[in-house]
């Protein structure tokens, strides 16, 4: 039985919002606190490559040594999505959410005061720490919540928090930039990244974990562990999700590392121009973040990230390789990039969360998408150094043989859609 049945009686609802009018109180509750922890997630992790170019002119490295940051940035974030995903099955899924939290919100700040590339790196390899496991505690925490009919559109609207996190970051990154010199400017906006603090009080103070999936988990003999998910049937599972996690993340990190890079660079677009242009992108990807939900739940989980990869390839290769002075064509396409890129992703909550049972599923979850964001994460440092001899337009051809992996993945997945979490 799924444990959006509660303890609260919830009426079932046939309309466009039925996913969350059955969550229930605490489901909703649920659902903010993991909603407004990856937002924040999304504006810590973005205000580095908006400050990248004033970044890589203060500390005067090669675009290598840029695209080092984000890696840094993404590989450590397997490790602490790795962690996260132990302690959500050992110690509950809020109490994770919070600890996560509070570690990128920290760490960002810090990055402000970096007063060496070196230590920037340091700090920044910290903030993954954070990164990487927010997202595993809080999709599991409202799956957890859901009716199977529903799940898929449900931790879809908690992905769409990304775009919201970005479209904040970028309207702050263009206020930073206009009000202080680029060599000051960089450092304010890691500064902005402490706005998570105001989040812990209210998950602290409202946030439960879903009751039915508590009591599996804490009675059950099994609990999370690395080994485990390596055991029997599982172990094919656990590799091949983290595959296609790979593959998808590479896609994913390589856009949202170098777009902005490449469109003031290559395109010669201003810090205002850059943010309009990255508009279009975000509103895609917002819309993608929600269709792609709905869309999982109807077609399925395997046939919405078969589709979506390999849009996202073809549109990563046309916006990149449109000619010099078609500025427009690619402000527009925009849209649709954005939309594509981030529907593939509506559907992992529920697809990674249906394929563990509840006692191993925080460990099963953070260590497959984490680790797809450390090995993904090769790809925009890949970027990073083969720009120096193509451009960094060219290099990001990189960004759509990702995707292709990502579909080799699925080939050997199987469909979960409807599936109960047990």
């Amino acid at each position: 039985m799924s444990s959006s049945s509660t303890t609260e009686s919830v009426k079932s609802d046939g309309g466009p919002f039925a996913w969350f009018h059955t969550l229930g109180r605490n489901g909703k509750r649920a659902f903010v606190g993991a909603f407004g922890g990856y937002g924040l997630d999304s504006y810590d992790f973005q205000v580095l490559p908006l400050g990248l170019v004033a970044i890589t002119a203060y500390f005067g490295i090669s675009t290598g040594q840029a695209g080092l940051l984000t890696t840094v940035t993404l590989v450590v974030s397997a490790i602490g999505g790795a962690i996260a995903g132990i302690l959500a099955d050992r110690i509950g899924r809020v109490r994770t959410l919070m600890i996560t939290v509070i570690t990128y919100a920290v760490f960002t700040v810090l990055c402000g005061f970096a007063t060496s590339y070196e230590t920037l790196l340091v700090f920044r390899a910290l903030q993954g720490l954070g990164f990487g496991g927010e997202w595993a505690a809080g999709a599991i925490l409202v799956a957890e919540y859901c009716k199977p009919q529903y799940r898929g559109r449900t931790v879809a609207f908690i992905q769409s928090s990304w775009a919201v996190g970005w479209a904040l970051s970028v309207l702050v990154y263009t206020l930073v930039f206009n009000l202080f010199p680029p060599e000051v400017a960089w450092r304010v906006l890691f500064w902005t990244g402490a706005l998570p603090a105001i989040l812990i009080i209210y998950i602290r103070r409202t946030v439960k974990d879903a009751p039915e999936a508590t009591e599996r988990r804490t009675s059950s003999a099994e609990k999370g562990s690395f080994t485990a998910i390596f055991k029997g049937g599982l172990a094919r599972t656990t590799l091949l999700a983290a595959l296609l996690a790979t593959g998808v993340q590479g896609g994913y990190y390589t856009l949202a590392t170098w777009l902005p890079t490449f469109l003031k660079t290559e395109r010669g677009l201003t810090v205002i121009g850059t943010g309009g242009y990255l508009a279009f992108l975000i509103s895609g990807a917002f819309i993608g973040y929600v269709c792609g939900g709905y869309v999982t739940d109807w077609w399925g989980r395997k046939k919405t990230f078969a589709l979506f990869s390999v849009l996202s390839a073809g549109l990563i290769m046309l916006y990149t390789q449109i000619p010099p002075g078609a500025n427009t064509t690619i402000l527009f396409l925009g849209f649709p990039l954005g939309f594509c890129m981030s529907a593939i992703f509506s559907g992992f909550g529920s697809f990674l969360a249906e394929l563990y049972p509840t006692a191993l599923r925080g460990t099963g979850q953070g260590f497959t998408y984490n680790f797809g964001r450390a090995v993904g994460a090769l790809f925009p440092a890949l970027v990073g150094f083969m720009a120096e001899r193509m451009g960094v337009g060219g290099a990001m051809i990189f960004g759509a043989i990702a995707y292709g992996i990502a579909v080799l993945a699925l080939l050997g997945l199987p469909e979960t859609k409807g599936r109960e979490l047990l």
